[in-house]
């Protein structure tokens, strides 16, 4: 009797200590999981399991207004396919939710199912709001036309659901080699359709996307902590009417990882195809962002390109930011975005530190605005004088380590936290009509002050 007591007891120990490692937040403790293919369609509300891996084959839509709430830790794979119109993708239809409930130590992760993971496997995460855009309503480039990927309408406050700390990893599969850069480009990474400011969206990365990392197509979503890294295309991309707010960005390159974009830009935005004056016109209003590309001087010629261009008649605020180790620039406009910015028609770009990698284009032009009227592109010797005023207070730098940002290139991830001698610890400012909402004030510029919050973690992997 009493060995089977003890035998009893020995059993609701080890019990108890399971039970213990399987809630923790230790991520060396492998959780016990199963495997389920998701439906391609969820139509009523449904809560993942972080205890089962998910496979998505093809794509998968959650509709009638369902909420699919996805907790910490879940992982959720997309089978390979080589044609673009099977790409793997998630999409959020209008009126539905989706709910990423990720932590820093056990975030949630959508990522290839092959073994060996390379850029382009699965599509994008797709959110389709009712936010307003400058097209009215339209449908994801890229998949079917339908009522489920339609994306628009007049609700500003539109509310797609919350997201907290998802890494989204081998996407930007859907958009071809060679893409005509002059239209929008289809689906790619996390791309955000008409999302309202009732989202909430905070701590994303995307890494090793083929194409683009972000997409903002329309809509008032009011953003933090973004990560992109290594990715093919622009990593953050705005276009049809984008009017939110965004602080803490960074944008990251170690390489070009993906040739089959035309021009590789960090931040690019766009208003419409024409372009057209139509309202609202594109104009994100963005603070502490840092931009960091590769490491030394371009050798041979990439189609990695400029750190922010502003083109098709977008309108734009950029701010308290650093921009660095860009090829070919660090500011670029065309005919339609130069003469606002230097009117100061509704265009900014302040408070700013740049440098680059070719100085005498640190600030550059564009001269054409659409193939048939392009000449090249050229240093701006104008934009550079009303940068660098004392106005606008931008400073410019002619080599990167003068920036004094911790370990821009550390093979484990960058630390782009400031040293106390940095330029960068003062000088944001926040004054202004831009700024009198959602932002939080902070005395330093770029994304990361002293504080690490992208430092490498389960979350924000750097490789």
């Amino acid at each position: 009797m009493k060995k089977s007591i003890k035998f009893i007891v020995l059993i609701s120990s080890l019990l108890g200590i399971a039970s213990c490692s399987k809630d923790s937040d230790d991520p060396t403790v492998p959780p016990t999981t199963k495997t389920e293919t998701l439906p391609n369609s969820i139509t009523t509300d449904r809560t993942l399991d972080a205890g089962t891996s998910y496979l998505i084959d093809g794509q998968l839509f959650v509709k009638n207004n369902a909420v699919l709430t996805i907790p910490a830790g879940t992982v959720i794979s997309f089978v390979k396919h080589d044609e673009a119109s099977n790409k793997g993708a998630l999409i959020i239809t209008q009126g539905a939710k989706l709910m990423v409930n990720g932590t820093v130590n056990k975030p949630v992760v959508f990522t290839s199912a092959e073994k060996n993971k390379a850029p382009g496997d699965w599509g994008a995460l797709i959110i389709l709001g009712k936010a307003p855009t400058n097209i009215g309503t339209g449908n994801v480039e890229g998949l079917a036309v339908s009522d489920d990927t339609k994306f628009g309408g007049n609700v500003s406050d539109d509310n797609s659901g919350s997201i907290n700390f998802l890494r989204l990893e081998y996407c930007g599969g859907i958009n071809p080699d060679g893409e005509e850069e002059w239209t929008i480009d289809k689906a790619s990474g996390l791309c955000l359709e008409s999302v309202g400011s009732g989202t909430i969206i905070d701590y994303v990365m995307v890494s090793n996307s083929k194409d683009d990392g972000y997409q903002f197509v329309g809509g008032t979503a009011n953003i933090t902590h973004l990560i992109a890294y290594n990715n093919g295309d622009d990593d953050f991309d705005f276009d049809y009417g984008f009017t939110g707010k965004m602080q803490y960005l960074i944008s990251y390159r170690t390489q070009l990882t993906s040739n089959h974009a035309l021009r590789a830009n960090a931040l690019e935005s766009y208003n419409d195809a024409v372009p057209t004056a139509n309202a609202p016109l594109t104009r994100p209003i963005i603070s502490n962002m840092t931009i960091i590309g590769p490491q030394g001087m371009e050798t041979t010629k990439t189609n990695l390109n400029q750190g922010v261009y502003i083109r098709k008649g977008t309108r734009f605020v950029f701010q308290n930011s650093i921009i660095a180790e860009y090829p070919q620039g660090a500011l670029m406009t065309c005919p339609r975005t130069r003469p606002p910015l230097l009117q100061n028609n509704g265009s900014e770009f302040k408070y700013n530190l740049v440098q680059s990698d070719n100085a005498d284009r640190t600030f550059s032009y564009d001269t054409g605005s659409d193939p048939a009227g392009f000449t090249g592109i050229i240093a701006d010797a104008g934009t550079k004088d009303f940068a660098l005023n004392n106005v606008n207070h931008n400073e410019l730098f002619i080599a990167s380590a003068d920036l004094k940002l911790t370990n821009m290139y550390s093979a484990n991830g960058p630390n782009l936290t400031l040293q106390t001698s940095s330029p960068a610890m003062t000088g944001a400012n926040f004054e202004g009509p831009n700024f009198s909402s959602f932002f939080n004030v902070v005395p330093y510029r770029g994304a990361v002050g002293t504080s690490n919050w992208a430092v490498a973690s389960n979350w924000a992997v750097w490789k």
